[in-house]
This record gives structure tokens, sequence and C-alpha cells, in this order.
């Protein structure tokens, strides 16, 4: 999902003929996959400079097939009664959030999802599963609230290892799990789904929820709309304000690992989820969640490596680089998007510093300068953009924001776009004077002061032939 948010605070209302193509500009997600991006995804416009995301999201998808994770999906095939056989790469599905950190499995068969309603835990086929109403549920008395609002319950069917540990803030857990609507339909279901606590991953019923189970444990789990998907739902499957009914179990948990401890390749495929999952929040304004996502993905794309010297290697961390801007980039529109702008244009100028002729990276520095009146500064870095891309009109209209903004709104020039071939350093070229009025009197003056003169003449004449 590249977007990059413009300081929409700082807007200038001189100029707003174009305003609607400078927010384009601004908006457009580095990467803009087609997450769920709610009202306008960060995806930018085609082939315009800040032309969708989506576009580069998806060149990069192509080339990285292997690496793409979307949506929670229904369950993989298994193999045997409880366990899920491995994948090592995945298929997009309706859900979002079925993230996968596991180590990749070593077989190249990629298996469909399960898309049948048959139970993960069939034993545990209770009526409380089956058939109770939600409401009745969230009324029930043999429930345990895990939070004091009564809005999210849980109910032990089988408890785990006694006196154990519970999985805590910032670990890394895996759940068994299956997740239905009130009218009983399936909407979740993975047999070994592996997410981070904190990093948002999945939604905050499930986090809260293992946070209060034992290794083993298998529980039902009932939650309002509030700790799910809220009131947007989840496209297409998830209504708006839909309480949802989890069974799940905790499998395994243990503490995070370290980053650099993992292969390039990992690193990549989990950063590359991250990311995803921070365009999925973005997509939903959800900007605070989104910034989150995308420095959790930024932490984990580190390009330290001890076989630096390998040329395998150097293309793998070419490719981490990418990435890495990608975040950058998304990132610096989300804070945009939270009105820190101090960070956003820190964050473009990382993006710089990785790749100096980044356009989009150039432009939000450029306009960002300009809002806090660094005009001279602003005036390189947009003319640098410009260079780069000399057909992109936002540049074009935020050049012309900037120079009535340093002639303090005054209409002494404007800035034209002119043909790419006549760009160069020098942007005098590009200054078009103002048609000024000719000065001196006016003839329109000139005859109305006739008139007057031709007026009192006859008034005066009249007056004395009647006297």
């Amino acid at each position: 999902m590249e977007t990059e948010p413009c300081c929409e605070a700082h807007n200038d209302p001189g100029v707003t003929a174009t305003d609607s193509e400078v927010k384009e500009a601004i908006f457009g997600l580095v990467d803009g996959n087609s997450l769920s991006e709610l009202p306008r995804a960060p995806a930018e416009e085609g082939e315009e400079l800040f032309g969708s995301e989506q576009a580069e999201t998806q060149r990069s998808a192509a080339e990285n097939k292997d690496t793409e994770i979307k949506s929670p999906s229904d369950p993989e095939q298994e193999s045997g009664e409880t366990g899920c056989k491995a994948v090592k790469k995945f298929k997009k599905s309706n859900s979002w959030k079925m993230v996968r950190f596991q180590d990749p499995s070593t077989e190249d068969d990629v298996l469909e999802r399960d898309s049948s309603t048959e139970s993960l835990f069939p034993e545990y086929a209770t009526q409380e599963w089956t058939s109770t109403s939600f409401e009745d549920l969230f009324m029930a008395e043999d429930w345990t609230e895990i939070t004091e609002d009564r809005l999210l319950r849980k109910k032990v069917l089988e408890p785990g290892t006694p006196q154990g540990p519970h999985p805590a803030w910032d670990q890394e857990v895996t759940v068994k799990m299956q997740c239905v609507l009130e009218d009983r339909t399936v909407v979740e279901k993975d047999c070994k789904l592996v997410f981070v606590i904190g990093e948002g991953d999945v939604n905050q019923a499930l986090e809260e929820c293992v946070m209060s189970m034992q290794k083993g444990e298998i529980t039902l789990l009932l939650t309002d709309s509030q700790y799910a998907y809220g009131l947007l739902g989840r496209e297409p499957d998830i209504p708006a304000w839909a309480p949802l009914l989890y069974q799940l179990q905790l499998l395994d948990f243990r503490e995070k690992p370290d980053p650099l401890t993992l292969p390039i390749a990992d690193r990549i495929r989990i950063g590359n989820q991250k990311r995803e999952t921070g365009n999925f929040h973005f997509q939903r304004e959800e900007y605070s969640l989104a910034a989150r996502a995308y420095c959790v993905a930024l932490d984990v794309l580190t390009t330290r490596s001890k076989d630096g010297n390998d040329v395998g290697v150097k293309e793998e961390e070419e490719e981490v680089q990418d990435y890495r801007v990608k975040c950058l980039n998304n990132l610096a529109t989300t804070q945009v998007r939270l009105e820190q702008f101090d960070e956003a244009l820190h964050t473009s100028r990382d993006v710089l510093t990785l790749e100096p002729n980044n356009v989009k990276a150039l432009f939000r520095v450029g306009k960002l300068l300009s809002d806090k009146s660094e005009y001279k500064e602003a005036m390189e870095v947009l003319k640098k953009a410009l260079k780069l891309e000399p057909a992109t009109k936002a540049i074009h209209v935020e050049l012309s924001k900037l120079v009535k903004r340093q002639s303090g709104g005054k209409e002494t020039q404007e800035w034209k776009p002119k043909p790419a071939e006549m760009l160069g350093d020098n942007i005098a070229p590009f200054l078009i004077p103002s048609k000024k009025k000719p000065s001196g009197i006016s003839w329109k003056f000139i005859l109305g002061a006739l008139v007057v003169a031709l007026g009192s003449l006859v008034t005066s004449m009249i007056l004395t032939a009647r006297n």
C-alpha cells in the first residue's frame, strides 16, 4: 500500500484548483496491496509519479510470490487428526491475518485452503458452539470475564498445563483456532496460526485471550465487535459490528526470535507480512496501528549479515533495502496522517539516504519543508524531483504554491508546466511573469471625464437661457 500524506493542516488556500492531484500525490502508500484500505487506500493513481502503490506492490509481489501473505485464510489441509501440513508458499484468501512466521517448509507443494465447514475440534461440538445465541452466551454465568466490560469472555473446555505460565506481551504464540458468526458461518480457520502478541498481527480479542491461557488449553472465546473488527467489519465475510465466537487451543509459546538470527529470506518474508498488516490498518484509517506495524517491519528488515561477501546474500540484502524503502515511505505517509510532520520529514530523509532519487520521498520532503517555511531547501528538493519526473503535475502544483509563498502571496509570477525536453537545472524558464496592467491613464477614465464635462456645460447653458 505507496501513499504519502501531505500536511493537510498546512494546506495553502492560495492554490486550490489542483489540490486533489496534490493529495493524490502525497497520500499514496508505497504498497497499496489490495488489502481492505477503507475509504481510500493509500494506493495511488496508476502511472503518474505518485501513482498507485498498488502497481508497485503488485510488481514486487509478482517477483516475490513465495513471500506474500494476506488475509486470514481458511485452514490448510491437515495431515493427521490435529496437525497441519507445513507450507512453504501461501495463497491469498478472503481473510487477511493468517500470517505465519514459522520457518518455511522444505516441501514444494502448495496446499489449497480448506474451505469446508469441518470442525478442527470435533470432540468439542458443544451446544454453545453449534446453536446457542450470542445474547445468551454473553449472559451465561459459567463463563470467565477477560475484560471488566463483559464484552470479552471465555469458557475453558479443557484446561492446560497445571500451574503453567501464561504467554506474555511480545512473545510469539502458536494456536489452533476457528471462528464463526452468530449464524455459525465459518469466517476464520487455521490449525497453526503463529503471531506475536502486541504487534497487531491478529485482532485484540485473540491477543487478550491467549495471555489468559496455559499451554494445551482449549477454550471458547466470545468477543464483541469492539475487540474484533468493529464498525468496518472485514470484507467480504465479516459484517460491521459483528460479534464472533472462537474455539482455540494454545499449542505453544516462546520468546520472539531475534531478526538477526533469521536467514535474510525469512526476514524479507516476515517484514513483508508486517508491512501488509500496516497497509490493512492504514486502509481502515487505524493510523497508529499502521505506524506500529511499519516500525515492526523495519525492525525485521535488517541488513547486517555475517555472509556479506556472498553474491547471493548481497542480492537478498538489496531486496531487503527495497522493502525498507517501501516501509519507510508508508510510515512517513502514516505520520503525516497523524500530523507528526517532523517525524514524517525525518522518515522521508531516511528514504533518501537509501534511495536518493526516490521521487515520492523528494516530493514529500519538499512539501513538508515548504509548509515549515524553509523555502530555499524546499525549492532545491522539488527541483530535483521535477528533474526526475518532469511530467508530474503534482510537482508543478507544489512549486507554484512555493513560488507564491515566497512572494508573500503576490501574483508576481506563476509556475507553469513545460515540456520535459526543456527541463534543466535552472528553473528560470519555468517562471512565467504574470501579465501586468499597462501603466498610464486609462482611456475609460478620460472618456468618463469628457462626458461629465460635457454634461456640466449643457446644464450651464440651459440654466443661463432660462434666466
